[in-house]
């Protein structure tokens, strides 16, 4: 398992990455819905939040035995939470004409 800080670090460059592709949504389809893509941009920011909370939570570092297994859970999270995100972006695009 790697270490906290480098959790931490995942999680911040993936939830980006999946943040800079909504905007560039936003920028390359202008009739888009706007504000469907907003609120998709805010559950993003949340789930960022989310996931980093989950990781900075003391009670789990103190239980060792449990650590790794928690800590791999969490980067599940934000796996599927990214792809299921980038999924509805994907439909999204797919429905509107450039």
């Amino acid at each position: 398992m790697a270490s906290v800080r480098s959790l931490k670090k995942d999680i911040d460059y993936l939830m980006s990455l999946v943040l800079q592709d909504c905007i560039s949504i936003l920028e390359n389809y202008p009739e888009a819905d706007h504000e469907k893509l907003m609120d998709l941009a805010r559950k993003v920011i949340q789930d960022h939040r989310e996931l980093r909370a989950k990781v900075s939570h003391r009670g789990t570092r103190k239980q060792t035995e449990n650590t790794g297994k928690y800590f791999s859970g969490v980067v599940e999270e934000m796996y599927k939470l990214a792809a299921d995100s980038l999924d509805q972006m994907a439909a999204f695009t797919k429905n509107e004409s450039v």
